[in-house]
């Protein structure tokens, strides 16, 4: 009988610890290059990450202001919110990064490759994107006041109701993008080319249009 009780006893305390077990854990470990772990919410001001392969990287909400990624292979990245105020993209692959309510003011974008980016209701302010490719862009409800776009393709990017005041356009390739309800106040579209852009609703009060190619030139408020 005493027998009987310590054998369940024992599988008593056996089944408790079975359960009892703490599951392992499941740390994720991220990529760190120059001190910035490459995470969504990182904080990484003024970081060097020029020429790395950032490809499909997961940077939602960090903060690079004043980084430099000139260079850097973007292609697939997810930057939504990203604060990226004063950073440098010169020359950098973006395309189809997903920069939705970005903050690139005053960043640099000069021959930067942003081909299908989606960047809905992006900051870009002052922002440098000359001779930067926009191709296929889906930009609709970003600001690009201010912006420098000298010679940029802009060609079949959808910029719906994106506020271009100010923003200089000098040369650049609007072919059969979208403009609909966009903003132009004051911008330069001197030697621009908007064949086949559709404008409708969108304003063009004090715009420079001087050697445009299909400007409206007789836009009326």
């Amino acid at each position: 009988m005493k027998a009987l009780v310590l054998l369940s006893t024992f599988l008593f305390i056996s089944a408790t610890n079975t359960y009892a077990a703490p599951s392992p854990k499941n740390d994720q470990s991220y990529p760190v290059i120059n001190g910035c772990e490459i995470k969504p919410e990182t904080v990484c001001p003024h970081v060097d990450l020029s020429n790395t392969n950032l490809r499909h990287a997961d940077l939602r909400n960090a903060v690079l202001t004043g980084a430099n990624l000139a260079g850097a292979d973007l292609r697939h990245a997810v930057l939504t919110n990203v604060d990226a105020k004063g950073a440098n993209f010169q020359g950098a692959n973006l395309a189809r990064v997903d920069l939705r309510h970005a903050d690139i003011r005053g960043a640099n974008l000069q021959q930067a490759n942003l081909m299908a980016i989606t960047g809905w209701a992006m900051f870009a302010q002052g922002a440098n994107f000359n001779d930067a490719n926009l191709q296929g862009a889906n930009i609709d409800f970003a600001r690009f006041s201010k912006a420098s776009l000298h010679r940029a393709n802009l060609t079949a990017a959808n910029l719906e109701m994106v506020w271009f005041s100010k923003a200089d356009l000098y040369q650049a390739n609007l072919t059969n993008a979208t403009l609909q309800e966009a903003k132009l106040n004051d911008a330069n579209l001197a030697e621009a080319n908007l064949t086949g852009t559709r404008i409708h609703y969108a304003t063009f009060q004090s715009t420079y249009m001087e050697g445009c190619t299909n400007c409206p030139f007789d836009w009326q408020k």
